[in-house]
């Protein structure tokens, strides 16, 4: 064997012009198509992060009726929808794959919210309890963050984002200033930021409507206890939680869900959880069917690359007849003259792969540039892509090597 491969590389070192452009279409196939499996791989990765964010690995669990979020503001409290109790939460966080869990009061189009004549137009309030911030990846940048006497005395205090800030106080220390809240007087008592920051990479309109739908003028925050004083008693709560790996949280997040709705009685109203993971995938499924077409495309350039070196192989048998039948002459066998034609075939291939492989990693990086979009090398492709060179040389060398093995060593000794 390692006679035949070193022969085969002899052979190929002496006529290499004509090998390289036997390769070349292998060489082009392969490229196209580990530069299209590098993109695709590199999108894909970006859709998951533009969802998923900065690796928090939290999951909403939110009541819907039928398919759509469910609004207190224009259709009251629910009925048989429980306030979430201690023990539930406690059972929330044994729950294979929840990390940490907090129950928060939402108005996602918050009205009759101002500082002086400003208005907070645009922008959310979510009434928290003590576990959201470390739960969501909340730190406080300025002030203070609620204690325990805003909880246990019902404090009317509240916490701002950095948008939430701007949209207010117009660049102003909002610390210590006093909004209203429905009427109600609620000092601002801190600032709070992610601790991650992520912002979703934007590279087409597409991609904005996708990742920035759900922007708004910022988050306003105030402690549960505070919630029905300007809103609804005994509101049933949102979940969210924190898994422990990104692969947990669609599992976490449908158990969780399915553990509330046990405590449930509505019929058209439940809790689901924003699978931001199927999301991705969606998304994912519909780019890679446009990029499938594109890699049937460019396999298309490996048949013609095939067919050049089945071409060659028969040019080599016609060329080296007489050496095949000396060879026969002196006892080599059949098996012995189709491996040797077989193996220089592969080997042929296999540069071809290995030279398309390293043109291909290549061309992706030049694409990622002059587009501006990811890519990311797959190891599985291109242990896949050198494989299946070699498979081709074998496929298409197949026919030549017969011809080679089948020769009649007496007619191939008279051969001119």
């Amino acid at each position: 064997m390692l006679e035949n491969v070193r022969l085969s590389i002899q052979g190929i070192w002496s006529h290499k012009m004509r090998s390289f452009l036997t390769m070349l279409g292998i060489i082009i196939g392969i490229a196209a198509i580990i530069s299209i499996v590098s993109t695709i791989k590199g999108t894909n990765e970006q859709i998951k992060q533009n969802l998923v964010g900065s690796g928090n690995n939290t999951v909403e669990v939110k009541l819907y009726q039928n398919d759509w979020e469910y609004e207190p503001t224009y259709n009251g409290l629910p009925q048989g929808v429980p306030v979430v109790s201690k023990d539930t939460m406690d059972s929330i966080l044994d729950v294979e794959g929840v990390a940490d869990a907090s129950l928060y009061l939402a108005r996602n189009y918050a009205d009759g919210i101002y500082y002086n004549n400003t208005s907070f137009n645009g922008g959310k309030i979510y009434g928290i309890d003590s576990q959201y911030f470390s739960t969501c990846g909340y730190r406080i940048q300025k002030g203070r963050s609620f204690i325990p006497a805003d909880y246990k005395d019902f404090h009317k205090v509240a916490i701002v984002d950095a948008d939430a800030a701007n949209s207010l106080f117009t660049g102003s220390d909002p610390i210590g200033k006093t909004i209203e809240i429905q009427g109600e007087p609620f000092v601002v008592v801190g600032t709070c930021e992610k601790a991650n920051s992520f912002k979703p990479v934007i590279n087409s309109i597409d991609d904005y409507n996708n990742y920035m739908a759900s922007s708004s003028s910022g988050i306003l925050f105030i402690p549960d206890a505070a919630w029905p004083i300007v809103y609804n008693y005994d509101e049933p709560q949102n979940l969210i939680i924190r898994a422990t790996s990104t692969d947990e949280m669609s599992n976490a997040g449908r158990n969780c869900a399915d553990l509330l709705n046990g405590f449930v009685t509505s019929s058209d109203v439940k809790y689901k959880a924003s699978d931001l993971l199927e999301q991705a995938k969606n998304l994912q499924d519909l780019s890679a069917a446009t990029n499938q077409q594109l890699i049937w495309i460019a396999s298309i350039s490996l048949l013609v690359g095939g067919i050049g070196v089945m071409n060659i192989m028969l040019v080599s048998v016609t060329e080296r007849t007489r050496e095949i039948g000396l060879k026969k002459a002196i006892g080599a066998r059949k098996q012995r003259i189709l491996a040797q034609f077989l193996t220089e075939a592969a080997v042929l291939t296999s540069l071809g792969g290995i030279i398309g492989v390293v043109v291909g990693i290549i061309m992706a990086q030049v694409i990622s540039k002059i587009s501006q979009t990811p890519s990311a090398i797959s190891l599985p492709a291109i242990l896949f892509s050198v494989v299946f060179s070699m498979a081709i040389g074998i496929l298409f060398g197949l026919l030549p090597s017969i011809k080679a093995a089948n020769l009649n060593p007496i007619d191939a000794l008279r051969h001119e």
